[in-house]
């Protein structure tokens, strides 16, 4: 399938970053994915990497990310999420050199409110109804993730 597709396939993240010139992180924050990103791995990078994080600000180490935009390690890190959120007026990456940073407003477009108020009115529907939540609604069910929450979160802090 590699071959089909023109495409390489690495074992892990670890293997992957070094061989990229742009990084898109698109992940649930775990355990396994918190600082993730850390001085280590941002050391395997080629130099001059570009990282644009879409994903969760606690997936990369903050200031790790600084130091590799300082030395030039990374060329550039853009994304549209900060940890914390909102970031405070003091927050590194307000001043890092090389980053393009913009609000977390992706679910803020006018189709996807109307998405947010049609799953909203068919969960109170079956709540009153008394008839179950479609998985794809759920995140906790009975104090226990369930449905998409128990596939996007960890019960792990």
């Amino acid at each position: 399938m590699e071959e089909e597709l023109g495409l390489t396939f690495h074992e892990s993240t670890q293997d992957m970053v070094p061989h990229l010139d742009v990084v898109t992180i698109n992940a649930p924050l775990h355990p396994e994915t918190r600082n993730l990103f850390d001085e280590n791995l941002l050391a395997t990078m080629k130099r001059g990497a570009y990282i644009v994080n879409t994903a969760r600000g606690l997936i990369v180490d903050r200031d790790a990310i600084v130091r590799a935009l300082q030395s030039g390690q990374l060329a550039g890190y853009a994304g549209d999420v900060w940890y914390p959120q909102p970031a405070p007026a003091d927050h590194p990456w307000r001043t890092m050199p090389h980053h393009g940073m913009t609000p977390h407003i992706s679910g803020s477009s006018l189709s996807a409110q109307a998405r947010y108020a049609a799953g909203t009115r068919e969960i109170l529907e079956s709540y009153f109804a008394g008839t179950p939540i479609r998985d794809e609604y759920l995140i906790v069910d009975g104090g226990k993730l369930a449905g998409t929450g128990a596939h996007s979160y960890s019960t792990q802090s």
